[in-house]
């Protein structure tokens, strides 16, 4: 079967997509991990097919390099955004996406060109309540913060929520240029978590303004992470390190990211690029 594919990123986190409105492609994780290989395949961080929703205008199925199945992913729902306003399945600047972690509500931006350059996702509240996460901690629902993780050697002090999906955030000091490659594959892994997790390494520059690298579950180090950088900013303002409106500084860009407190949803804006369209064989 042939599959018309967009290649697409967000602050370089790179995807796959394509729209299977009858359900007709069954991927299994070899076939996945072989789209994403990034010698043998055409390359991406994950494959986001675009089915049908019974309770919103589309479905974001969304995998991960390895095959694994992802509950949401802040990047890829922005490109999703532009992918269907763009190919003209829909004419909509504001509209729902289901996905695994729920409804996600997205605001298309189009630039001179009338395609789409940027978009702003309702990303919902933060989750802290472990068994949600999931980590096997208890706090009786309040957030978990400066909890010990050791980690070959070495213990760090992390924040621990979900944003529909893990995150293990850790507040560093110092350089964190080589953390994820070098602790990332094992805090993932970690007991703790039960699903695994996604991994963020932060450093405050100022009220304002966030440096964060991160190792994903499923894609290891990635250029940017969307519900990271969501999760980042929500334990960094949990620290009092930030102010509600922030910029998370990605190895592929920046994102803006706004979170009140408690009660309020994070909102997460960002581009989303089109690379090139191709024909997938599978």
């Amino acid at each position: 079967m042939d599959v018309p594919f967009h290649k697409m990123h967000g602050t370089l986190n790179d995807f796959v997509v394509f729209h299977d409105p009858h359900g007709r492609v069954r991927l299994s994780p070899e076939d996945v991990a072989g789209i994403c290989h990034r010698r043998a395949g055409v390359g991406a961080d994950g494959v986001i097919v675009v089915r049908p929703s019974p309770v919103a205008d589309f479905f974001m199925d969304y995998v991960n390099a390895d095959g694994s199945l992802a509950e949401m992913c802040g990047n890829g729902i922005r490109c999703l955004a532009k992918y269907v306003y763009d190919t003209g399945l829909t004419g909509k600047t504001t509209l729902p996406v289901e996905t695994r972690a729920g409804l996600k509500t997205v605001e298309l931006f189009a630039g001179a060109d009338g395609a789409v350059e940027r978009v702003r996702v309702n990303m919902g509240q933060p989750i802290f309540d472990p068994a949600l996460i999931p980590v096997t901690i208890h706090s009786d629902g309040r957030p978990i913060l400066d909890y010990p993780v050791d980690a070959l050697g070495r213990t760090f002090h992390a924040t621990i929520l979900s944003m529909g999906n893990p995150h293990c955030v850790i507040l560093v000091d110092g350089d964190i240029e080589d953390l994820p490659r070098k602790y990332g594959s094992t805090i993932e892994s970690h007991e703790l978590f039960p699903k695994k997790t996604n991994v963020e390494f932060i450093r405050i520059v100022d009220r304002n303004r966030i440096v964060m690298r991160v190792w994903e579950r499923g894609s290891g180090e990635t250029f940017a992470c969307g519900t990271g950088a969501c999760a980042s900013a929500v334990a960094a303002r949990l620290a009092g390190r930030v102010d509600e409106d922030c910029v998370v500084e990605l190895l592929g860009g920046d994102l803006d990211i706004k979170w009140k407190d408690m009660i309020y949803p994070v909102v997460m804006t960002g581009t989303a690029v089109k690379v090139y369209e191709g024909i997938l064989t599978i």
